[in-house]
């Protein structure tokens, strides 16, 4: 082999010989074999060579190729095999060894927030009631005056399920709010009647302020239409503005109410609270923010679970959980709440053995 050749070799060997990672590894074999390598550019200056040395020449660039190209592979599977082996000594387990204690659990703000509102109108004389996830249509919008045309009953919003045997297309759902228990505590219970309904609900919708599952808390209250004990707005906005005063621990908070519309009360309000729209400050600043809707039952929901609207009447109002935590909390994105982050637990999860205390007034 010639002298420059030989040079070459052991030049190439030395530095695969120093490389320690792919990288190094990687320089060695461009700086050889690559378009602008050392080698490379000895056979590009085959051609000028005399025909009597071309041949002679060429057998043995041709050789040192393929015995650096060898050598270069080897010692590129010799790298892999060796950071490998690192990497399996760095995250090796020692099983052997005790869990590291961790610290005592804690309530989730959500599940929280849940017990709290339980306990404030349970205080005003609510139960509790419960129904199924899966809801029927004529529980989750006909019987709630919902029209067919409206866009809560499309793909769009509502998680449909396949029918079952002889049931008609969009029989069944997730249902998307917790009306559906309204229903049929109106119909299984004579009034009068006085329950919130906490729970899962589900809708097509998912970003920072949406989940596809979220949860609600509404209010049902259905008594006489007339005497003295008759329901009227006034029950409803007194109860309204006594839960969120001490759901906010405020006795001064502002709360508004505003005209709205929904099929299943009438008159329908929106309700807002005081905030500032730059600090975000519950109770502060000249700013309202919307948390609740409400309204008087409609007379054609009464009549649909089999009251008669001239003898019953009465109020209903809706709230989503996570607004009401995300706002109580500072927590400024919704979907951190089903993270399962434990850190983030840590900072706002509340202690199981820290009871939920009333505010004074209820």
């Amino acid at each position: 082999m010639p002298d420059d050749l030989d040079a070459l070799k052991q030049d190439t060997l030395r530095a695969l010989e120093a490389a320690a990672d792919p990288r190094a590894w990687d320089a060695v074999r461009v700086g050889t074999l690559g378009k602008s390598g050392r080698l490379t550019a000895l056979l590009k200056e085959l051609g000028r060579a005399a025909p009597e040395e071309r041949r002679a020449r060429g057998a043995a660039l041709n050789a040192l190729r393929d015995e650096l190209g060898a050598a270069i592979e080897q010692r590129g599977r010799a790298i892999e095999a060796e950071a490998l082996q690192a990497r399996l000594l760095a995250e090796r387990v020692d099983v052997t060894l005790p869990v590291a204690p961790e610290p005592s659990g804690l309530i989730h703000p959500l599940s929280r927030t849940v017990e709290e509102m339980v306990a404030i109108f349970g205080a005003m004389g609510f139960t509790v009631a419960e129904g199924p996830d899966i809801e029927t249509d004529w529980h989750n919008f006909s019987a709630l005056n919902t029209p067919a045309h409206h866009p809560a009953r499309t793909d769009h919003d509502t998680f449909y399920l396949p029918p079952l045997d002889g049931e008609g297309p969009a029989s069944r759902m997730l249902r998307t709010q917790t009306s559906g228990v309204q229903i049929r505590t109106m119909l299984s219970v004579p009034p009068p009647i006085r329950i919130i309904v906490p729970g899962r609900t589900y809708r097509a919708d998912h970003d920072a302020t949406h989940s596809p599952m979220f949860h609600q808390c509404e209010g049902l209250v259905v008594g006489p239409a007339s005497g003295a004990q008759a329901i009227t707005l006034g029950h409803l906005k007194g109860t309204v503005i006594e839960f969120l005063r001490a759901f906010f621990a405020m006795p001064s908070l502002p709360v508004r109410f505003r005209a709205s519309y929904f099929p299943f009360t009438e008159p329908s309000m929106e309700i807002d609270i005081g905030w500032d729209r730059r600090t975000g400050e519950i109770g502060g600043g000249s700013d309202w923010l919307e948390v609740l809707g409400s309204g008087m039952v409609h007379p054609r929901v009464l009549a649909n679970c089999g009251l008669d609207p001239r003898a019953w009447q009465g109020f209903a109002f809706g709230m989503g959980v996570e607004r009401l935590c995300m706002l109580k909390h500072g927590i400024p994105d919704l979907r951190s709440l089903y993270e399962s982050d434990l850190r983030w637990l840590r900072h706002y999860g509340s202690s199981p053995l820290s009871p939920v205390v009333l505010h004074e007034g209820i």
